[in-house]
């Protein structure tokens, strides 16, 4: 199935991991307001970023974003 991303929920993973922005920033030598660009959804995580924050943060890559299901294509068959 293929997804689109939704909003980025790093906020939510900070609150539940007990970690401000800047305390992640801190640990991962990224600029704040990188990560903050990345929760007001101004920039999406490359996948690097992604798995560094997630590892740090002990959830999964995909669960810092809302995942939408892409419509599926309609396929048209041929009359037999």
């Amino acid at each position: 199935m293929k997804f689109e991303l939704g909003r980025c929920l790093l906020r939510e993973r900070l609150l539940q991991a007990g970690l401000t922005a800047e305390q992640l920033a801190r640990a991962l030598r990224y600029k704040p307001e990188r990560l903050s660009d990345y929760m007001d959804n101004k920039r999406v995580m490359p996948l690097k970023t992604a798995i560094s924050i997630a590892d740090t943060l002990g959830c999964e890559a995909k669960e810092l974003y809302e995942l939408l299901p892409d419509a599926p294509v309609p396929v048209k068959r041929a009359d037999v």
